[in-house]
């Protein structure tokens, strides 16, 4: 049997909150604004000058969690 991997570093810790502050970011800015297309969010909440990948992570888990979800036309609205 393999030996059980090693715990994350205490950074992940740090990056789940962050986690969490980005999709208050986007729920905040749905609320604000109403439906609005993905690249709309992005440009609202500076989704562009987050580190690589994290305004996607962060949308996705909030679609994930049922804080927005995505309309017929392709916007993304709070739920």
């Amino acid at each position: 049997m393999s030996p059980m991997p090693p715990p994350k570093p205490s950074t992940e810790g740090r990056r789940d909150r962050q986690v969490f502050h980005e999709m208050g970011q986007i729920v905040r800015a749905l609320e604000a604004h109403g439906p609005i297309t993905p690249e709309e969010l992005r440009e609202v909440v500076g989704g562009r000058w987050w580190e690589e990948n994290r305004f996607e992570r962060a949308l996705a888990l909030a679609a994930s969690d049922g804080l927005v979800h995505t309309t017929d036309d392709g916007r993304v609205a709070a739920t």
